[in-house]
């Protein structure tokens, strides 16, 4: 979702250096991009590394981060290029099709409203699997769920937790990087947006399995 579908990192960036400021501190860079794409828990800790609080307690600052996230969310979100049209022409044509993010469920509620809780036959949420990306679970979980076998999907990442995630899955993976990038990985399709990605094109990553050449 964040990165993938919506353009969010920024709004999840603006709330987490206030965050950070309401700690007392600053977020680094190099702590801002180990977060992206993964877990709150894991998100949290990163935090309290970087501001050298390491006895701070998570409950309340994710109390805090998620009420200012679904503030900002509820704004409304961005779409990224050629996702809406992907999901459209992904729906018309009947797919199953799953959103799978780490992002928890009230936030991923209100993001529902830009999205569309109608284009998705399956939501996993970060907050109700035991393993988060970048263990295989979330989009294992949504397989199951939706009656397909894992190696008849696609999915679709923007970030190295997530693609990590897709890949150990078995899933077919196709990458398009939003804020952090993505080197050339093995069974990895790389694009730089999803314009122009439609059902057929799905269809050719699964019967090739990763051989179509990467764009730039």
């Amino acid at each position: 979702m964040d990165g993938t579908l919506v353009d969010s990192e920024k709004v999840w960036e603006i709330a987490l250096h206030e965050l950070a400021a309401h700690a007392g501190g600053t977020l680094s860079p190099e702590a801002r991009h180990a977060m992206i794409g993964s877990s709150m828990a894991n998100s949290m800790r990163i935090l309290r590394e970087d501001l050298g609080q390491p006895d701070r307690p998570e409950a309340p600052d994710v109390e805090w981060l998620t009420d200012r996230v679904f503030e900002l969310f509820g704004e409304g979100l961005v779409w990224r290029p050629g996702a809406m049209e992907l999901l459209q022409a992904v729906r018309l044509a009947g797919l199953p099709t799953a959103l799978v993010t780490s992002t928890g469920r009230r936030l991923v509620e209100v993001a529902l409203k830009t999205l569309g809780a109608e284009n998705f036959d399956v939501v996993v949420v970060g907050d109700e699997v035991s393993m988060p990306k970048p263990d295989p679970e979330p989009y294992r979980t949504a397989a199951t769920l939706l009656g397909v076998p894992i190696e008849d999907c696609v999915a679709i990442e923007d970030s190295p937790t997530g693609v990590a995630s897709a890949l150990a899955s078995g899933a077919a993976v196709l990458a398009v990087p939003a804020e952090l990038e993505l080197p050339p990985t093995d069974g990895v399709h790389l694009r730089t947006s999803l314009v122009g990605v439609d059902p057929d094109y799905l269809a050719a990553l699964l019967v090739n399995r990763g051989l179509l050449p990467t764009e730039r």
